[in-house]
C-alpha cells in the first residue's frame, strides 16, 4: 500500500473538507483527518460526511493505525475505505457483508460487490472480504475493533438468530481490551427490539443489555449523531426521515481478564 502520499493529499485536502463536512475539529487524530479529507472517496460519500460525522465517530471510537478491523456489513463501503486508510500498511480491515438472499431473482444486488471492488482496489490492499454466515464469523486473527454501522437491529430479522450467541461470537474474536462499535438508528424509548423489522430501529437500552449479557463492559455514548427532531414513529427509509434519522453510537470493551 502506498499511504504516504494519500496522507500528504488528506491532510493538505483536511482544510478545504472541514468547513464542507462538518465532521472534522480541533484535536481530530490525523490519521482520521487525512482518511475524512481523503480525495479517493467517492463524492456521494464525502457529501454524506455533514449528517454521518465520521471524523466524530472513528474518534470516538478510537480507530488507530494499526489496528484489526472487523466490519460488519459494510454495505457500499462508506466507513470501510475510511477504515483502511486511518489502520494503515500494518493494520487490517475484514469486511463481512450480508451473504446473498437465497433465491433471489436474477440481477438482484449482490451485497459482496461493493465491499470486493474494495479489497480489489490497491488503494484498499489491506481490507480482505470474509464470506461467511453472520451468525458464524471466524476471522484469521483476533482483532483490536469490531464494527457494525446501522445495522445491528437487523440481527434481529434474520431467522432464527440468536443474539446472545452472536454477541458472545463477537466478544470472542475480540482481544482482550478490544473494542465493539455499535452505531445504529434509534427507536423511542421503552420500545426495546419491537421495531427492528417495522421501523428497522432499535432502543439503545436494548443494545447496552444485550451486549453486556456477552460479558462486555459499557464504555460509552456518544450523543453527536442525535437528532430530536426525530419523532421515532416513521421507518429509517421514509422520505419525511431517511438521512435525517436519530442515531446512537455505543461503545463497548472485553475486559482484559
Amino acid at each position: 500500500m502506498t499511504r504516504l502520499p494519500v496522507l500528504a493529499a488528506g491532510l493538505l485536502a483536511a482544510s478545504c473538507t472541514i468547513a464542507a463536512s462538518g465532521a472534522l475539529a480541533a484535536g481530530t487524530p490525523k490519521a482520521i483527518s487525512a482518511a475524512v479529507a481523503d480525495q479517493a472517496r467517492p463524492e456521494a460519500d464525502r457529501a454524506r460526511d455533514a449528517v454521518r460525522k465520521p471524523a466524530q465517530t472513528l474518534a470516538f471510537a478510537g480507530i488507530r493505525p494499526g489496528d484489526k478491523v472487523l466490519e460488519l456489513i459494510p454495505g457500499s463501503g462508506y466507513f470501510t475505505r475510511m477504515l483502511s486508510d486511518i489502520v494503515g500498511p500494518k493494520g487490517r480491515v475484514f469486511a463481512v457483508p450480508l451473504p446473498p438472499r437465497p433465491n433471489a431473482p436474477a440481477g438482484a444486488p449482490d451485497p459482496g460487490a461493493a465491499p470486493r471492488a474494495i479489497a480489489a482496489d490497491p488503494h484498499y490492499s489491506n481490507v480482505t472480504v470474509l464470506a461467511q454466515p453472520l451468525m458464524n464469523i471466524a476471522a484469521p486473527e483476533l482483532v483490536d475493533v469490531v464494527w457494525t454501522s446501522l445495522n445491528y437491529h437487523d440481527l434481529h430479522n434474520i431467522p432464527n438468530s440468536d443474539i446472545a450467541a452472536f454477541n458472545k461470537s463477537m466478544f470472542n474474536l475480540l482481544k482482550p481490551g478490544g473494542t465493539y462499535i455499535i452505531v445504529d438508528h434509534a427507536a423511542a424509548a421503552g420500545a426495546g427490539v419491537s421495531e427492528t423489522r417495522k421501523l428497522h430501529r432499535i432502543d439503545p437500552a436494548a443494545v447496552k443489555q444485550e451486549v453486556t449479557a456477552a460479558g462486555f463492559k459499557f464504555d460509552g455514548q456518544g450523543n453527536f449523531l442525535h437528532n430530536p427532531a426525530d419523532p421515532h414513529t416513521a421507518p429509517i427509509f421514509d422520505a419525511s426521515i431517511r438521512g435525517k434519522t436519530d442515531q446512537f453510537i455505543l461503545k463497548f470493551t472485553r475486559p482484559k481478564k
